[in-house]
């Protein structure tokens, strides 16, 4: 039981937000911060992602223990399910919009505050690595549509098709009725978030996704969203959003989960604090969609918390690679 089988109902209209004034500046620091000092470095390093991906986790662990950074491994980490064709939910072979086009978003920050997304990008497989490249090489935060393709071709990533056979026959399975909402099938897991601290205690992270499927053309959730799909303050902590991205925006959850770290509260209680936000808006219908954020402090503390059961997350600490089932709000739900 994964993501996709609990947003059946969630409804796309009427989703708007500004995309600009979310990331307008990811360096800019509070005043009040509350600096966790007490690294255990014992634990380190550690790699987190959402979900049950055991191969992306191995990848960004080796990426570490060869002496690379730990952007570096969030990055191959991630770029490891953007390649796998059997993931009908990231990258290549991800399902496509309500006209047949897939289409990718995804972002990344680094330890220092800086950050790159791109949202809406065809034709190119590891839209991660593309928005690294807009964090280091561009002016820019983010690059959409047509530009971030274009800054793809133009520094040197190949036009790909990203519609798999598969995918195209379930968008065409989908076309014999074209309901205008979601129609969700079962996958392996969903949009995938990590993040890692490497041995000297510095934090990344990344978030890559292909999107709801058959969604209108143009949209746009939380995960390239700096502060909703993901957010990293290296003097605190680290979070990283999957479920339904709308109600994710609707909350700013990642940077509220690290907001929460800094005052005090443990990854866990950050995280299950932030999912009450989104289950106690009035006229909020959780039951019927799903939210899971996974943290991390920098004492390398982790938490995993969602509205229904079935997310999970993939812990690689201390040589040990697991999936944990998180825990989760709705308790009745089987």
């Amino acid at each position: 039981m994964k993501r996709r089988n609990f947003i059946k109902n969630a409804s796309l209209s009427g989703v708007g937000f500004a995309i600009g004034s979310t990331i307008t500046n990811c360096t800019e620091k509070s005043t009040d911060k509350k600096v966790i000092s007490s690294i255990d470095k014992s634990t380190l390093p550690l790699v987190i992602a959402t979900w049950d991906v055991p191969n992306a986790t191995t990848k960004a662990w080796e990426t570490l223990q060869h002496g690379k950074s730990v952007l570096d491994a969030v990055e191959q980490g991630c770029m490891i399910e953007e390649a796998d064709l059997k993931n009908s939910s990231v990258g290549n072979g991800g399902l496509p919009d309500r006209d047949g086009i897939v289409t990718l978003d995804s972002c990344i920050m680094n330890s220092k505050g800086d950050c790159g997304a791109v949202v809406y990008l065809q034709n190119i497989t590891h839209a991660v690595a593309i928005a690294r490249k807009v964090m280091e090489d561009t002016p820019h935060v983010m690059l959409a549509g047509r530009g971030a393709e274009q800054f793809a071709y133009e520094i040197g990533f190949e036009k790909e098709n990203l519609l798999t056979d598969t995918s195209k026959k379930a968008w065409e399975t989908w076309k014999e009725k074209s309901e205008y909402k979601p129609i969700i099938n079962i996958e392996n897991h969903d949009t995938i978030g990590m993040l890692a601290i490497d041995k000297n205690g510095d934090i990344c992270g990344a978030c890559t996704t292909s999107g709801l499927a058959y969604k209108m053309s143009g949209r746009v959730g939380d995960s390239p969203i700096i502060g909703s799909g993901l957010f990293v303050d290296n003097e605190i902590g680290a979070a990283v959003a999957t479920g339904l991205g709308e109600e994710v925006v609707k909350t700013v959850g990642s940077f509220l989960v690290v907001e929460l770290m800094r005052q005090g509260k443990s990854p866990q209680e950050a995280c299950e604090e932030a999912i009450s936000r989104i289950v106690n808006k009035p006229n909020s219908n959780y039951k019927n969609f799903q939210v899971g954020y996974i943290a991390v402090n920098k004492r390398g503390e982790t938490g995993a918390y969602s509205i229904h059961q079935g997310f999970s997350m993939t812990k690689y600490q201390e040589g040990k690679n697991e999936n944990i089932q998180s825990d989760f709000f709705l308790k009745e739900e089987k």
